[in-house]
């Protein structure tokens, strides 16, 4: 019975937890005490789905283990270990009350929106379990500690009302957007998977409308949220968030546009298909064009003072230092051309492993963007959310098809899927680029540990990579019976991160960063990682840096 409640994952998630309690400063003691109670509501949960032989209502990724605990500790760990990097931050008077306050209203945020999620997951379990007992039981004391919470402590000037009405909402979103995932993508991920991209994207608007509601009131009356001016946003970070979660909102406009264009055109007759293709791409181009040059940018322009548009203000930060930005440019270029045309021409021609061919972009990942970490970081947050926006892009065009651009770029994202991906919805460039993205974005404000930026690009362009090759050329002993994951690959991962920090650490130091962190404390934080990437059967590359990150702020 032990042996089914503790397998290698949740071993490994239970250090880490562990890891983040031992940490704490008294004065987060009671964020502790919630971390502990969505841990405990997620692993009875967990066990609950695992252990039914009944298929589960929710149409999730085949071979997936259901990765709830997974899925519903990483974000409020990631927060916490934020929170208690922020204090050391604040004990040195390098940061303001309302910094730490607002975090705090973040990870009280998130912590409703998983607790809603967990509850909406038990509830949709049609049979009786022990184990539903005990995570209902969890939930509703870790929705009294939230209330509780919100309701005794100040949060950058909010009325308690305001800071329910606020963690509510979060709640209610998170539920609501998982239900759409799910029905929308079915068979795409798993249930940890789409409760980290529901949470992420609810927690990522949630704060772009409070900005938004901020501004309001102070433009119409004296508000008690006029006190969030003392958080400053950089414009990159501004620009950023409403370039992501003006593409996220467009589909949803661009469903309707093209529902009025199918009720006025008639698409009976094949001869004016063509016509209606033509139309079709005419509307989405237009729309997306409008959006992105008009919608996007007033959007932009009115929660953060721009003194010129957006676009012409991107043009002037990467000008500004025109002889290191646009060189790095034509690096990326090249190294991307050269890249995506040979691995291309592999894939199709070649017997190589799948996994092995989309290691070698993750190694792609440490050429591009090691360098310009250390010297150019502020251009490269912009050029991460340039890249994102991209892909965006693409995908949307490749999901609805658009004429003529729809089927090609399918056919070439097909080249590099593996069994994670799906027609409906291909994932695997996301999440490298975000799991080598967020690390450096979160790393934008106070940061007191040098390597916590490269937490992306240490796991998933070294470790991840040296894991896979040497385990499928070397590997032996196998973890478990099922999976493929091998003991020599494990070894080669963790090896390789540590040799990778210890040649990091020098050019660092070089350029100016001070390294504070214990070397015992980087090797459990190392070796955790590389555990939890062979034991976990979810999408690594979404959470081995996130869950790297948070180890290495602590």
């Amino acid at each position: 019975m032990t042996t089914s409640f503790f397998n290698g994952e949740r071993v490994v998630l239970l250090f880490f937890i562990s890891r983040i309690l031992y940490s704490l400063p008294i004065s987060l003691l009671s964020h502790g005490v919630s971390l502990s109670l969505i841990a405990l509501a997620a692993f009875f949960l967990e066990i609950s789905v695992d252990s039914s032989n009944s298929p589960f209502p929710l149409r999730t990724r085949p071979g997936a283990s259901s990765g709830i605990l997974l899925g519903a500790i990483t974000l409020p760990s990631l927060i916490l270990s934020k929170l208690i990097q922020s204090s050391r931050g604040f004990s040195l008077q390098l940061l303001q009350p309302q910094e730490i306050e607002y975090l705090t209203l973040q990870y009280w945020a998130t912590s409703a929106s998983v607790f809603s999620v967990l509850l909406y997951l038990a509830l949709t379990i049609r049979r009786s379990h022990w184990g539903l007992r005990f995570s209902f039981s969890f939930v509703f004391l870790q929705a009294v500690l939230c209330i509780a919470a919100l309701l005794t402590t100040s949060q950058i000037g909010l009325h308690p009302a305001l800071k329910l009405s606020w963690v509510f909402f979060h709640g209610l979103a998170s539920v609501k957007l998982i239900q759409h995932f799910m029905k929308t993508f079915p068979y795409c991920a798993s249930i940890g998977e789409a409760f980290l991209v529901t949470a992420g994207i609810v927690l990522y608007f949630g704060d772009m409308l409070l900005l938004t509601i901020k501004k309001l009131c102070g433009l119409l009356v004296s508000s008690e949220l006029d006190t969030t001016d003392e958080i400053k946003r950089s414009e990159i970070n501004i620009i950023i968030q409403g370039l992501v979660l003006g593409l996220l909102l467009y589909p949803i406009a661009l469903k309707y546009i093209l529902q009025i264009w199918e009720w006025l055109i008639n698409t009976i007759y094949s001869e004016q298909k063509r016509y209606y293709e033509i139309g079709r791409s005419l509307i989405f181009f237009a729309s997306l064009g409008l959006a992105l040059i008009v919608f996007v940018p007033l959007w932009m322009q009115f929660v953060q003072e721009f003194d010129m548009h957006p676009f012409f203000w991107v043009l002037s930060f990467v000008f500004s230092e025109p002889s290191k930005r646009l060189s790095l440019c034509i690096y990326w270029m090249c190294i991307i051309s050269v890249s995506v045309l040979r691995f291309y021409t592999i894939s199709k021609n070649s017997k190589i492993e799948r996994i092995l061919l989309r290691k070698y972009y993750h190694l792609i990942a440490v050429l591009m963007f090691s360098p310009a970490l250390i010297f150019q970081a502020k251009f490269l947050d912009l050029a991460f959310g340039a890249a994102l926006a991209v892909f965006l892009i693409l995908e949307i065009i490749r999901v609805w098809r658009i004429w003529p651009l729809g089927q090609p770029i399918n056919q070439f994202m097909n080249a590099f899927t593996d069994h994670r991906d799906s027609d409906l919805l291909i994932v695997s460039h996301f999440s490298l680029l975000l799991g080598c993205a967020l690390p450096i974005w979160l790393s934008s404000g106070y940061n007191d540990r040098a390597l916590a930026p490269f937490a992306g690009i240490l796991s998933l362009g070294i470790g991840d990579t040296m894991a896979s090759m040497v385990g499928y050329k070397y590997g032996v002993l196998r973890w478990s019976k099922t999976g493929k994951k091998t003991v020599e690959g494990t070894a080669a991962g963790i090896t390789s991160v540590l040799a990778a920090c210890s040649l990091l650490l020098p050019l660092l130091a070089s350029a100016g960063y001070i390294f504070t962190q214990h070397w015992f404390s980087l090797l459990l934080a190392v070796t955790a990682s590389g555990l939890l990437e062979a034991y976990t059967a979810q999408l690594d590359n979404a959470f081995i840096p996130l869950f790297f990150y948070s180890l290495l702020c602590l």
